[in-house]
Order: structure tokens, then sequence, then C-alpha cells
């Protein structure tokens, strides 16, 4: 196989295919759940998806290795020598399964030179999947229709339409609404589908002012690249992956037009 990443894509989607299923088996299951260290939710559909993609990852690319969330304790001293890795999130929203509200995804990313070169985000309750390759373009299929190309949209600076995070709401995010004035939509939506609202051109930026891991933004941040937009830190620095010993991200944003000035608005939070 080729390892260059369009080559790897349709088997990355069929991975990700795999693995939304044997979710979905579950999902519609009497399944249980435990809480991590971290006391965060775990369930049986988390490790099964890890397991498939896994194998499906060590079969079509057996040199490239593999950071998951499911694997999260291989030491920083041995990834930081990793040019070029697999990044999964087997099933990214793993409270919103467990609410049963159909907002969760699977999240697999190839990591070159710390930023995210293919991206597959895959909606197993819709059979939604976004998906990219660097330099070829994001795309969005719809329960297994044919793909279409998708771009984000301008930012007009009179009205604006946000994604916010359905579980995970902080004052910042709070103040930050606040400060973009009295026209402002908020669309709440769990897991990674909040990047994929920004890279289909429905809303203008994604603000999160709260915890989470590289694993959950990877794969959508590929898919936001290549649809004309950017991931950066508050201070509007591009988001790296594998430059620390922690696999946490600082504070971010998601932004659609990269020429809208958004300093003014981030002082007031």
């Amino acid at each position: 196989m080729n390892t260059d990443s369009p080559e790897l894509l349709p088997a990355v989607i069929s991975i990700a295919e795999n693995a939304a299923n044997e979710i979905l088996e579950i999902y519609q299951s009497d399944f249980s759940v435990e809480n991590k260290e971290d006391n965060s939710p775990l369930t049986e559909a988390d490790m099964a998806s890890h397991k498939i993609i896994i194998a499906g990852l060590s079969n079509l690319t057996p040199d490239i290795p593999i950071l998951s969330e499911e694997s999260a304790s291989i030491p920083f001293e041995t990834r930081r020598n990793w040019q070029r890795y697999w990044l999964i999130d087997p099933l990214d929203g793993t409270r919103e399964f467990v609410k049963r509200n159909g907002e969760f995804t699977v999240n697999i990313a190839l990591i070159d030179n710390h930023q995210p070169v293919l991206g597959v985000v895959y909606v197993p309750v819709s059979r939604d999947c976004y998906f990219s390759s660097k330099g070829n373009g994001a795309y969005k299929q719809v329960n297994g229709e044919a793909a279409t190309k998708i771009k984000t949209k301008p930012s007009s600076g009179e009205t604006f339409i946000v994604a916010g995070s359905r579980s995970h709401g902080s004052e910042q995010q709070q103040n930050f609404f606040t400060a973009l004035g009295d026209d402002v939509e908020v669309i709440a939506i769990g897991s990674s589908l909040k990047l994929c609202l920004v890279a289909e051109g429905k809303v203008d930026i994604y603000p999160r002012f709260g915890p989470t891991s590289e694993w959950d933004t990877a794969a959508a941040h590929a898919v936001v690249l290549e649809a004309g937009g950017v991931v950066t830190d508050t201070q509007l620095k591009p988001l790296e992956y594998n430059r620390k010993e922690s696999i946490l991200n600082p504070y971010f944003l998601v932004i659609a037009d990269t020429n809208f000035n958004w300093k003014p608005y981030l002082e007031q939070v």
C-alpha cells in the first residue's frame, strides 16, 4: 500500500465504517458504563471500536505507529520521535453515546510533522462521513451517497453563527458569546461534530475554552484545514500535535474565515 495520504483514504474510511457498525450494535443494546480514572465514561463500544481500528490500521500501514485514546499510556520518550503516526479516538462523544442522542463520532487522523494530513470523522447513527487528505479538499458523504466537497463560510462581522459544546460549556465560552453581540446564534452539539460544522460552512467559529485531548480534534482538524479554515490556540497560533508530554490541547478556536479579525472579541474573554 502506498502510504501517501490520498491513497490511504478509502481504506481508512472503510475501517471507520467497520468500527461505526460495531458501535451501533452496542448502542442498540443494554450496554454498561464504567468510569476512567479522570471520571470520564468508558463503554464496551469504545474498546470494540478501538480494537477494530487498531487491527485495520496495523494491517494497512504496519510501519506507522498508532496512538489511541484507549492506548494512551505510550510515553512521550517513545512518541516524541514519531514523524508520522495515526491518532485516533475510537468513540468521540462517549457522554453523548450514553445519553443516546446520536452526537458521537469515530475519529481517525494521520499526523505528519505535528500537523494532521488526513482525517476521517464518521458519524455512526446518521452514517455521515467527513473526510480529507492534504491538498485534495474536504468532503462530506451523507448516508452512503456520493460525497460532495465542503468549504468554510465567510464571516460578515454583523451576525455570527457559533458552535458550542452540549456537555462542556464554560464561563469563558459564555463571555465570548456575549462579546460577539446580540445577533448570535449558538448551535450546541456534541463531539468533533462542532469542528465539522465549521468545515461545512454552517458556523463562523467554534471556541473551546475547556479541556480536550489531541485525539478529540485531530481528524476534524484535518477536514477544517482542507475546507479552508484553521484551528488555532487563543493567541491565534496553529494547533500542533505531539509537541509535549501532555496530550491535552490548549484552549482553541476553530475559525472558518481566515481573513476575519477575532482579536477584539477574544480580548473580552
